[in-house]
């Protein structure tokens, strides 16, 4: 199993309703990517961050193994999802790992 999270920081000059705005559409665009993209298990995007963190958005997703990961890496759909985040934020941690 592979395990996929990302943190992200919108960008400074975003508005509170501009955020807002994009982290719906983030969330709803890539957990719709559960059941189209082949051997992606599980995804969630938590856009709710308490007063205490420091960035906006987290992902945690599953897949199987590191084949499933390259192939949800290059899904079209997860590409387009991709593009958009990266228009909107700032800054992006990842840590992929099997377990």
């Amino acid at each position: 199993m592979v395990r996929h999270v990302l943190i992200w920081q919108f960008k400074d000059e975003m508005s509170a309703d501009e955020k807002a705005a994009a982290a719906k559409k983030i969330k709803s665009e890539l957990e719709a990517l559960v059941g189209v993209v082949p051997g992606l298990k599980s995804l969630t995007v938590a856009t709710n961050p308490m007063a205490s963190s420091n960035a906006d958005l987290y992902l945690d997703s599953v897949m199987d193994s590191p084949a499933d990961y390259d192939v949800y890496k290059d899904h079209p759909a997860h590409v387009a999802a991709a593009t958009y985040v990266r228009s909107v934020v700032k800054s992006r941690v990842c840590m992929d790992f099997e377990f």
